[in-house]
């Protein structure tokens, strides 16, 4: 898989708000900020925070677009991307958006969310 793939692939696991399809893809080390300034570090840590919010967020649709990519080497890469959600909190249609960093690492050839910051747009 090459961090392109990585990207599309992510996007696609997160969509299934599933923390098994998310999980071989997080770091045992990863640090993930979200937009309102929460930072999770550890992977018990990001899965707590990821299910909150796949709990949270009915039918969330995730998009993820402009993806820059600022390095992409042989163990570690890094892009930057848009991103947009929609989905239903307490039964009303809510949505958000913003700008990310993703920093991805290789561990046994395999590309792994190393740290990620969401930000307002």
């Amino acid at each position: 898989m090459s961090p392109a793939d990585f990207a599309r692939h992510y996007e696609a696991a997160l969509r299934t708000q599933q923390w098994d399809a998310v999980s071989p893809l997080i770091h045992p080390d990863a640090s993930v900020t979200f937009s309102d300034g929460s930072v999770h570090k550890g992977k018990d840590a990001v899965r707590a925070a990821y299910e909150r919010n796949f709990a949270a967020i009915k039918n969330e649709d995730y998009r993820v677009s402009n993806i820059h990519w600022l390095a992409q080497e042989q163990d570690f890469a890094t892009y930057l991307f848009d991103f947009h959600w929609t989905g239903l909190i307490g039964g009303k249609t809510m949505s958000g958006s913003g700008r990310g960093t993703t920093v991805l690492t290789r561990l046994q050839d395999q590309w792994q969310l190393l740290a990620e910051h969401l930000g307002r747009a």
